[in-house]
């Protein structure tokens, strides 16, 4: 009886870690982005306070802050994120 070959899978930890880290950064930048698009119309309605609306710009900010420290820790660019979904387009 013939013993089937299997592929080896060579993987490497730091291109696992890095590729979790585009995913996980892709899905949060694309909150991010639907959050500020909803804060924004928000804000255009009128139907936030003044102190709603100071309370929103900084956390949007802080938020955006945490992603460019994460996005270098794990060596990532702005574009990274914008994942090509073949015929879809880009995805950001």
């Amino acid at each position: 009886m013939k013993k089937k070959k299997t592929a080896d899978i060579d993987l490497d930890p730091d291109d696992v870690r890095r590729g979790l880290g585009q995913l996980v950064l892709t899905l949060v930048e694309l909150l991010r982005e639907l959050l500020e698009r909803q804060a924004l119309r928000r804000v255009a309605a009128g139907t936030l306070t003044a102190a709603q609306v100071e309370r929103l710009g900084r956390a949007l900010s802080a938020l955006r802050n945490e992603m460019d420290t994460l996005r270098q820790h794990f060596g990532l660019s702005e574009e990274d994120l914008n994942l090509d979904l073949g015929p879809l387009g880009k995805l950001l």
